[in-house]
């Protein structure tokens, strides 16, 4: 009889279990999501700054292969804040995404649509409004079921967003559009609409000085050349000059006494030279190159390519100067001095003599420029329409 009444309840308690909800990620054991709603997850560096979004992604079919198309905004998806009938809260805003509540972490402090973001990761909901902009919400609350726990005091930020047509796209997708050295666009697709958020990190060049600064520190610090790209971050950047002209002195001098050497060279003095440029001390930083133009690496497409800087900073007359140095100095090269002169002619305005350099430049375009020669060829014609 025992044995019958303990078998009985193990069928029971095996009932039982069958008919709880598929499992979730968190659950004791690996089962799939619940809904077969995948986890996913996308992340976008902007400079040092890592930002990662996690969340579950449904799909237009789901709910056991239905077609939802065209029923997910308004339906799948509810407008405004509504009580689900789960959990403590009732006015839930839409989880952005299926199951455990979508977040987003951020390795540093940014600007979400120019409001200020602690480094952190927060929960990640969407008002969805039929008649009215949707707003972007951001809470502490990051390990929530859905919305079911949402609570509008944990709100750290609430931006505004405007839903733009899409196309389609059944699994409900974030990623990361609009990419640039300082900011980003992360956005939400799904069925036929998408929307975003900008992220910002108005300090992307600070957050590089400051992990060059730690890295010189250790390992990277015995080697010059590390000291050099770091003073030539900074030049190129305008930024931290003080320090950099320190960095530039240690990538020519030794970055650590007795310990490792550095390399006075064109290349490492040309750095230094650019940092007291960048710092105004334009005077001082031309008599630093007429030093470098004597040491080792001064070579032909070094120089020319330092000339091609002042060009582009908008000093011609020293550029012209610098060209027909390397001109002087490699009488054999019919090319690159020449091209460099013609260029800078052209920016002076000297029309004659920038149309001889350009046609000597293109008669001797060497094989690894050709592509380069329509260009060459463009400019030599415009210069001639205009004589």
């Amino acid at each position: 009889m025992k044995k019958n009444y303990a078998l009985l309840l193990t069928l029971v308690m095996l009932l039982a279990l069958a008919q709880m909800p598929r499992a979730q990620e968190l659950s004791e054991i690996p089962t799939p999501p619940n809904g077969n709603n995948e986890k996913a997850e996308v992340s976008q560096w902007i400079g040092l700054v890592k930002v990662t979004i996690s969340y579950h992604s449904p799909n237009l079919h789901g709910g056991g292969g239905a077609d939802r198309t065209g029923h997910i905004w308004g339906e799948v998806v509810h407008y405004g804040f509504v009580d689900e009938g789960f959990g403590p809260t009732k006015a839930a805003p839409w989880r952005a995404g299926a199951n455990e509540t979508t977040t987003i972490s951020f390795s540093h402090d940014v600007k979400v649509d120019g409001k200020a973001v602690k480094a952190g990761t927060y929960g990640l909901f969407l008002d969805v409004e039929k008649d009215a902009p949707w707003q972007w919400i951001f809470s502490t609350n990051n390990a929530g079921w859905g919305s079911f726990q949402y609570d509008p005091k944990e709100d750290v930020l609430r931006v505004p967003a405007t839903p733009v047509a899409a196309p389609h796209m059944e699994f409900l997708t974030f990623g990361f559009d609009e990419r640039k050295p300082d900011s980003s666009v992360a956005f939400l697709q799904w069925e036929d609409k998408r929307v975003s958020f900008r992220i910002d990190v108005p300090n992307v060049n600070e957050l590089y000085v400051a992990q060059i600064r730690h890295n010189l520190l250790s390992w990277p610090g015995f080697d010059y050349k590390n000291w050099q790209n770091a003073a030539q971050f900074c030049a190129s950047n305008k930024i931290n000059l003080d320090e950099a002209l320190i960095w530039a002195d240690k990538a020519i001098q030794g970055p650590f006494r007795g310990a490792t050497v550095g390399s006075e060279d064109f290349s490492t003095v040309q750095t230094k030279a650019e940092v007291l440029q960048a710092m105004g001390k334009t005077e001082e930083a031309d008599k630093l190159m007429d030093k470098a133009f004597q040491l080792t690496g001064a070579d032909l497409l070094p120089v020319h390519i330092y000339a091609a800087r002042l060009l582009g900073a908008g000093r011609t007359a020293k550029a012209i100067e610098v060209f027909k140095l390397n001109q002087k100095r490699h009488p054999e090269d019919k090319f690159w001095s020449y091209l460099g002169l013609a260029r800078a002619y052209t920016a002076a305005g000297d029309k004659e003599k920038a149309i001889k350099n350009w046609e000597t430049a293109i008669q001797n375009t060497p094989e690894t420029r050709k592509a380069q020669l329509p260009a060459y060829e463009a400019a030599l014609k415009k210069l001639k329409e205009a004589s």
